[in-house]
């Protein structure tokens, strides 16, 4: 990322790139996290918006609706859709149908998913510990919250950054 910086201030002498400098560094941080982060899932046979799906499922402890799902997982409903349709052949989730509304579909973890997740969880949050490590914990506090106020940013305007 520092090059990247140096090559536009070089083409741009005037040009602040503060905001680039941490927009792209969070962007390549996510990369780099996601790759190495996704072994666990993979070992399971899952992809990160799969696991995503189940983690949201199991953390929130109730059924929701695939629209609930979307909204949770920062997914489209056709995206949610397939994965549910994936992850009910593999007998991970179950989906019932609403008895007010036939358009309605709820959806909840099998004992198996749920016990997938809590098997995968650990090695997650080992991995996260671990590429942390170096970094002092307050400065990772520090951290959390300045990316929870961007988060908090983002969120509210509907990943739209108010100008």
């Amino acid at each position: 990322m520092g090059v990247v910086v140096r090559q536009w201030q070089s083409v741009h002498p005037g040009i602040d790139t503060g905001p680039m400098e941490i927009i792209g560094r969070i962007n390549r941080s996510a990369a780099l996290l996601q790759q190495a982060e996704d072994a666990p899932l993979r070992r399971a046979g899952l992809t990160r918006p799969e696991f995503d799906v189940l983690g949201t499922l199991r953390r929130t402890g109730h059924e929701l609706t695939p629209s609930e799902i979307a909204r949770e997982t920062f997914s489209s409903g056709a995206a949610v859709t397939k994965r549910l349709k994936q992850l009910t052949g593999r007998g991970l989730v179950e989906r019932r149908g609403d008895t007010r509304d036939r358009r309605v579909a709820h959806v909840r973890l099998t004992d198996e998913g749920r016990d997938l997740v809590d098997g995968i969880l650990p090695d997650q949050l080992a991995y996260e510990a671990a590429v942390l490590s170096g970094i002092d914990p307050g400065r990772q506090r520090e951290l959390a919250v300045l990316l929870g106020e961007l988060l908090g940013r983002l969120e509210g305007s509907l990943g739209r950054p108010r100008v």
